[in-house]
């Protein structure tokens, strides 16, 4: 091959490399734009589901539904009288439990105001909605009173960002208040709901009244036997 085959031959190899550099290029730029749609339709999905989300916790009490205090203790209703038409953070998650009739929001946090205003997601525990075991606090003479009335099988409700899902209640037990093992996490979905035993006990409560539910998933695809699992009971004689 002579030097000037050789030099035209280098100059196509060379030719070549570059097309296929700036076809990678392109290809790359390709990628993270589409990468970058995805991402962004992502974040705008789940902020418009937020909006959804918020919309329908802010409505929920102009539904015409009320509270039913009608085992609260005085003191309870007149706290959440003060603060229940005030602003209130976005719920993390709607509570229903039929057999007791409570619907309640789940906000962040068990710090008084919040419990006065409705129940708490326990810190350091799964989010309402997702694989855990996800704590819930309420006070004994205000929205978790009505707990002594529930018992194992009972439904339970979860409205959250992720959907609506079904829980049966599995067991209620008794703990002192350093026994936080009732907290640990769990291999399934589940709900912890707790609060202070004895329910009309004057003064401070020295017990912890535990409620451990687990999430029903063989009852997703029959609407029936989810429909039989919401509908409350008679409420129990005790």
């Amino acid at each position: 091959m002579s030097p000037s085959e050789g030099r035209a031959r280098s100059a196509r190899s060379r030719t070549f490399s570059k097309r296929v550099e700036a076809i990678a290029w392109a290809a790359g730029i390709v990628c993270l734009a589409f990468v970058g749609v995805r991402h962004l339709d992502s974040v705008n999905s789940n902020r418009e589901s937020m909006r959804r989300f918020a919309e329908l916790t802010t409505a929920e009490p102009h539904r015409g539904r009320s509270v039913d205090v009608t085992l609260w203790s005085d003191a309870r209703i007149k706290a959440w009288q003060s603060i229940r038409d005030s602003a209130s953070p976005v719920p993390l998650a709607i509570l229903r439990i039929p057999r007791i009739n409570l619907e309640v929001p789940v906000l962040e946090g068990t710090d008084e105001l919040t419990l006065n205003r409705a129940v708490g997601h326990i810190a350091d525990t799964a989010m309402p909605g997702v694989d855990g075991n996800a704590g819930i606090a309420g006070h004994r003479d205000g929205f978790f009173r009505g707990l002594m009335h529930v018992v194992p099988g009972d439904a339970i409700e979860l409205e959250s960002l992720h959907g609506t899902e079904y829980y049966r209640i599995e067991r209620t037990w008794i703990v002192t208040p350093d026994d936080v093992s009732v907290l640990d996490p769990t291999p399934g979905r589940s709900l912890t709901l707790v609060t202070c035993y004895p329910f009309y006990f004057v003064g401070p409560a020295p017990e912890r009244y535990i409620v451990r539910a687990v999430r029903a998933t063989d009852m997703r695809q029959d609407t029936r036997s989810v429909h039989r699992l919401l509908s409350p009971p008679a409420m129990a004689n005790k």
